[in-house]
């Protein structure tokens, strides 16, 4: 009855990695994307963004992606929608991606399809489609069409080994409708866990407030260990060492397009403060912190500066709601000389939709040539030995590295440290 067993509509970041590991398992599986740019890379044979593990499955030009979704939607038995949810500015859901793409594919919706939720959505929002196809179509859900909430909960860097390894949540209001996208994603995940809508997309929303929270929570904690003179590494080094009760993570920037929003999901409908609110507010203060607290230990106005790193995730190339942006505006409120941005994993110059024009990405050691200050604003792989350079050419330059990417448990040093470190160990 259909020509394919998938269609994806959406082929990015959480997109194209599923529709290639379901062809990697013998799943006849095609996409639909509005990019050009993208399309053209896939069809190719080139990811268009790094995903380790992906190159030769994609280089064998099996999944190939359209245009249209008149092209390949109504052949296609499942369709599994990968846009997103944003926010708008005001902690208030948008749903104008998916409302594009259920317009887009209304009039191409067949009896006998399973429509799947693949990216994080707000609550509320698969009932949402629901009524949609029932209001826009013939198609009534449960029984001429199928619907589920499937959320992805990889980590970005690592979905070629957790789509395999990580249970798949479905969440469906009927036993067919389940039954259909069990089938699917059984194809790869180990184990399916089956509920309904609501408690499939919180499931996913509750897994990343849960770690935006842990995280919220070592940021505090690292700025109050600075304001004592103490040291946070050590400080949780004990405070975790052998001890079952306590799990303190690492202090950083927390950002990424789930983690940096999802709190707003749930806090869109509460009037009140809450840890949600808490949590965001410290996880966007840790940018400001750091130029605040390096200025008590020296000067950026009037002096260069180096931002090692840009992407909002150690050895990435994805920017979407980074923080580093934020903490350059930051820097430049200081009026430096000068402010050098370097990030290995990004094309110059880096396009920045909040940058008037494009950023310069400096080679790393040309950003660090005569630098006063440094920071480390994404723990790339790499980093150490930069940092170990920079204190044996200019020992007096102030560090601030919130990733202990020096390894010497101290958020703001001087690039010499690391060379004495290096010594006297």
């Amino acid at each position: 009855m259909f020509e394919y067993d998938v269609c994806i509509i959406g082929t990015g970041r959480v997109g194209l990695p599923l529709g290639l590991s379901l062809v990697d398992a013998g799943v006849k599986a095609t996409g639909v994307d509005i990019d050009s740019n993208m399309r053209e890379s896939v069809n190719d044979g080139r990811m268009p963004f790094h995903e380790p593990g992906y190159d030769e499955i994609i280089a064998r030009k099996e999944f190939i992606v359209h245009a249209s979704p008149a092209d390949v939607v109504p052949s296609s038995s499942h369709l599994v929608i990968t846009v997103g949810t944003p926010l708008h500015n005001h902690i208030e859901t948008d749903l104008s991606q998916i409302q594009r793409v259920l317009a887009s594919l209304g009039s191409y919706l067949r009896k006998g399809q399973t429509v799947i939720l693949r990216s994080t959505v707000a609550p509320g929002t698969t009932t949402y489609v629901k009524k949609w196809i029932e209001r826009n179509t013939e198609l009534k859900v449960g029984e001429d069409i199928l619907l589920t909430f499937c959320p992805e909960r990889i980590a970005e860097g690592l979905a070629h080994t957790e789509l395999r390894s990580l249970p798949q949540i479905v969440g469906g209001e009927d036993e067919k409708s389940i039954d259909s996208a069990s089938e699917l994603f059984g194809k790869l995940a180990p184990e399916i866990l089956r509920t309904d809508f609501i408690t499939a997309e919180l499931v996913k929303l509750f897994n990343n407030i849960s770690r935006y929270i842990n995280f919220a929570v070592a940021n505090q904690f690292a700025l109050i260990a600075d304001d004592f003179g103490a040291n946070i590494y050590e400080t949780r080094r004990l405070a975790n060492h052998d001890y079952p009760r306590c799990n303190l993570a690492m202090p950083g920037f927390t950002a990424g397009t789930c983690l940096r929003k999802d709190f707003g999901m749930i806090n869109e409908w509460s009037a009140y403060p809450d840890m949600l609110l808490s949590a965001w507010k410290m996880n966007e203060f840790t940018p400001a912190m750091l130029v605040d607290q390096l200025m008590k230990r020296a000067t950026i106005h009037d002096h260069r500066v180096a931002v090692l790193g840009f992407s909002f995730k150690a050895d990435t190339d994805d920017i979407r709601d980074s923080l580093v942006p934020k903490l350059c505006r930051y820097i430049e409120r200081q009026l430096p000389m000068e402010v050098r941005i370097s990030d290995h994993n990004l094309p110059d110059p880096i396009h920045e939709p909040s940058a008037s024009t494009p950023l310069r990405n400096w080679p790393v050691n040309d950003a660090l040539v005569d630098v006063d200050c440094v920071f480390v604003a994404t723990n790339h792989t790499g980093y150490h030995e930069v940092l170990l350079e920079l204190g044996r050419n200019r020992p007096e330059a102030w560090v601030a590295d919130i990733w202990n990417v020096g390894g010497i448990d101290q958020i703001f040093y001087q690039a010499g440290d690391l060379v004495n470190a290096e010594v006297s160990s």
